[in-house]
């Protein structure tokens, strides 16, 4: 790439469309048998975080145009929070749920996630969903009838990979990113260590990089599926990011401020350059090396929490159904 011949920028909003019509068909179904008024998503906001209230904005609007049920519910004390979870759990009238995060920083977003009912967990995040992430368990069930559900936004980013061809779809599924190499610039528990995984689950070699220090995901060996292997290969330090760069296919990043921005300087010419961050993490720059640049996933990861309220769904029938 160069500054003659710059890069492209692929909206999120492009990508998102491929789903639009599959999700709208299946909620319209839904309509005609068990839910006439639409399925119903209840999302939690006990937070002041601009990036959080325009995410539940995008939500709402998405939902609406596709046919769902939103409901905002602000909780003005946020150590009311736990309760209203549960209530929303006990109502058959509620499909899915979901919070806005950050609500206090710490450990106890990470309980709050697990208070969400499996069953009407949206993102993805309960610790059933996690163990079947990092284990490479696509079911819940033995019997192959159970789909598992992903984190949105890692998957949503699986799917952008997909979108822009870096998977390789003559290769067999679970290994259509092999030889590709991949740096994921967070590690944070929701998005950037479950993406690190499911990208090296896929057959990649992933570096994860974080403040502290920078760790190498790859695929265990034997089984096609076998879960991923990681190993600390050093502090953090520019020289060492930029080694992890210098012949990566693919750049992600997710650090979540405003001053933060990835080196242009690091990008191999050529590379796939995608930001899951509400802040802009590659300046304008970015597209005299990249050749596809995806600034935001925000419209693909609605969609994909739709895809995993659908999902959930249609477990739960399968449930009573077996009964």
């Amino acid at each position: 790439m160069s500054a003659e011949k710059p890069g492209v920028t692929v909206l999120a909003s492009s990508i998102a469309e491929r789903y639009v019509g599959e999700i709208a068909a299946k909620v319209e179904k839904l309509k005609a048998s068990s839910r006439p008024q639409g399925p119903l998503l209840v999302g939690f906001l006990a937070n002041d975080d601009p990036a959080a209230a325009m995410y539940a904005s995008w939500t709402e609007k998405t939902c609406k145009s596709l046919g769902f049920r939103y409901e905002l519910r602000k909780i003005e004390d946020k150590d009311f929070l736990e309760e209203a979870i549960i209530v929303a759990n006990m109502d058959d009238s509620v499909d899915g749920i979901m919070v806005y995060f950050p609500v206090f920083g710490n450990a106890q977003d990470q309980y709050l996630q697990q208070v969400v009912a499996r069953e009407k967990d949206v993102e993805g995040l309960n610790h059933v969903y996690y163990q079947n992430l990092y284990h490479n368990i696509r079911y819940l069930d033995g019997g192959q009838q159970l789909k598992s559900v992903l984190p949105c936004t890692p998957l949503a980013v699986v799917k952008i990979l997909e979108y822009l061809k870096v998977y390789n779809t003559l290769l067999p599924e679970g290994n259509r990113l092999y030889g590709k190499k991949c740096v994921v610039v967070n590690r944070s528990e929701i998005v950037g260590r479950p993406l690190a995984a499911l990208l090296a689950n896929d057959g990649a070699t992933v570096y994860s990089v974080d403040i502290n220090n920078i760790q190498k995901f790859t695929r265990g060996e034997g089984l096609k599926f076998s879960k991923h292997q990681v190993k600390d290969i050093g502090d953090y330090s520019d020289g060492l990011l930029q080694e992890c760069c210098k012949d990566a296919d693919v750049l992600i990043t997710g650090v979540p401020s405003a001053n933060y921005k990835f080196p242009t300087e690091y990008i191999r010419d050529g590379a796939v350059c995608i930001n899951f961050s509400s802040h802009k993490n590659f300046d304008d720059s970015v597209k005299t090396r990249a050749s596809l640049y995806v600034p935001t996933t925000g419209k693909v990861t609605i969609s994909m929490l739709l895809r995993n309220m659908l999902r959930l769904i249609e477990n739960s029938q399968k449930l009573k159904g077996s009964k």
